[in-house]
């Protein structure tokens, strides 16, 4: 491969692979290794130039992976390393770069570091861990998945803290030589040859030291954690010497998924100096709930809300650095459900939310299926579920006052399983997906939307040829981003810019038809997501209809 320039990601196009569920190459029910190189072609076709691949280590997988055992050992469901190398040169050929999910701020339980903590206290590993002594609970912290954060340990008046899952005890970053040991792992991926790294829940890794309860804020008599836990002073460090120690010395991608950094901090994170090559901000993708983790606290969002949070997100990060640009992933809904009316969820309207997103300023990130128009599942008993924050959302629900009907609704909207139902590459029993029972229902036994002549994944790869190939190339990577305010409240309007040429992106995102005053003449049109429907001579836009022009 050619010598890489610095910011060399910002010409990428990242395609988000949940392995478990993305195509089953021996008949287990369960994605495979061996399936992601089955479809390489498929997605070189697309048009990415990287693939992010979800946890495929040794997992008990309470987590779904996301509860690390063994961080350089593949787990049995997926294959083996040499699968894993025979992916990575295959892609290689195919010029697609392959980044792998980090997670640094836990592990799991069964992880080595950890059950040696718990088989001798005073072994070094139980300071890798954070174990407080006491016959109560040290704090009133509420896990992330619900319940204490704190989980006895058996035989011993000792606490140890878990702000995921019971099973995905913290590490404790205060210790150092831990802190080497993982910089040493990295660096051994890197080696490898992967790209670098999305990587998780890394604004965690820093707690307040002094441990302390704070005031319920739950009908459980507990309190978020995040307050104590979340992106906390002293942070930097941590990252910084992260940084130093692995990824500077690689020029390699980091994508953090930084929930919780104040825009003010930014620079700090993704500047020219920052942590990681860009974020995921969240302000504009949890618009339907007021925290992302009580999903039966909804919004009731409007347009101009998610407008004004996708111009700030967007003119911040500008300021700061780069944007990694999503609407799905696989903690996310689907995005035609969250953001389309019930009435308007269709091609036309994939299409529409696809263009907006996909043209501001940043690398996109398509998420598996994502490029179909999927729409989420409807699960009618709490049973179907998988998801632990599904099942836990569920119950919290019924304790502060909500019916079980209510309930069930509200995990059916935010459920992350609604993103991780098996991928759908025809209409047969299983979707192509598997021959046999998959691990997690269908979204649709036979489904209707599927990777044949499917006219949303026509669209996606319309758009990527866009960004990459084509005469507005430059203007969509490089380019300035400028919101556009005189505009209907409903419609998102906004302008890049590179070397004095400008494309201009229209997107209704409301239910009207919204009468439209164009900033010029349209010299040539690029997008139009409703083209069969709309009258180029009228100056208006169809609900959910997008257009890209000069």
């Amino acid at each position: 491969m050619q010598e890489l320039k610095k910011d060399w990601w910002k010409d990428e196009v990242i395609y988000q692979i949940y392995p478990k569920s993305f195509n089953d190459s021996n008949g287990d029910g369960i994605g495979d290794l061996n399936g992601i190189r089955q479809k390489l072609p498929y997605l070189k076709e697309l048009g990415v130039t990287m693939i992010w691949i979800c946890p495929i280590f040794k997992s008990p997988m309470h987590d779904n992976g996301y509860d690390i055992a063994d961080y350089e050992g593949i787990d049995p469901q997926f294959g083996t390393m040499a699968d894993f190398d025979l992916l990575l040169e295959d892609a290689n050929k195919m010029d697609i770069k392959i980044i792998l999910d980090l997670v640094v701020n836990h592990t799991s339980d069964e992880h080595e570091w950890f059950q040696k903590a718990l088989a001798d206290k005073n072994s070094k590993y139980r300071d890798y861990y954070i174990f407080k002594e006491g016959k109560e609970r040290p704090n009133n912290w509420r896990s992330q998945f619900g319940g204490s954060a704190w989980e006895k340990v058996e035989g011993e008046d000792v606490y140890y803290l878990h702000l995921f899952g019971k099973e995905q005890p913290d590490l404790n970053w205060e210790n150092p030589e831990l802190r080497q040991e993982i910089y040493a792992m990295i660096n051994r991926w890197l080696e490898k040859g992967v790209a670098g790294f999305r990587i998780d829940s890394i604004t965690f890794i820093k707690k307040d030291q002094d441990f302390a309860s704070l005031p319920a804020d739950g009908a459980d008599g507990l309190v978020s954690c995040k307050s104590k836990t979340r992106n906390r002073p002293g942070i930097g460090e941590f990252l910084n010497e992260l940084k130093r120690e692995t990824f500077e010395k690689y020029n390699c991608i980091t994508v953090g998924e930084a929930s919780g950094v104040d825009y003010q901090d930014y620079e700090e994170f993704i500047g020219k100096d920052g942590y990681f090559s860009m974020i995921f901000d969240f302000h504009y993708a949890d618009i339907d709930v007021e925290s992302g983790t009580d999903w039966f606290k909804r919004s009731h969002w409007q347009v101009k809300d998610f407008k004004a949070l996708l111009e700030q997100s967007q003119e911040t990060i500008q300021k700061a650095g780069w944007a990694a640009n999503f609407i799905e992933n696989h903690d996310q809904p689907r995005a035609l459900s969250k953001l389309v009316h019930k009435d308007y969820q269709n091609t036309n309207s994939a299409c529409g939310i696809a263009a907006l997103y996909f043209f501001l300023r940043g690398t996109p990130f398509i998420y598996q299926g994502q490029e179909l128009g999927m729409l989420n599942a409807e699960r009618t008993h709490i049973d179907e579920f998988d998801d632990i924050s599904s099942i836990d959302n569920f119950y919290r629900g019924m304790a502060e006052g909500y019916s079980e009907k209510e309930a069930l609704h509200f995990v059916n909207l935010r459920s992350r399983d609604n993103t991780r139902t098996p991928m759908p590459w025809n209409n047969e029993k299983f979707g192509g997906f598997s021959q046999n029972q998959p691990w997690l229902e269908m979204t649709q036994e036979y489904p209707k939307i599927n990777t044949q002549n499917s006219i949303v994944l026509n669209f996606y790869k319309k758009m990527v040829d866009l960004r990459q190939t084509s005469e507005i190339s430059s203007i969509l990577i490089n380019g300035t981003i400028e919101f556009l305010s005189n505009v209907p409240e409903n419609v998102i309007a906004y302008v890049r810019e590179y070397q004095n040429e400008r494309v201009y992106s229209f997107t209704n995102l409301g239910t009207n038809v919204e009468e439209i005053t164009w900033p010029k003449e349209i010299e040539q049109l690029f997008v139009d997501t409703h083209e069969n429907e709309s009258d180029k001579a009228k100056n208006v836009l169809l609900p959910y209809q997008s257009v890209l022009f000069k």
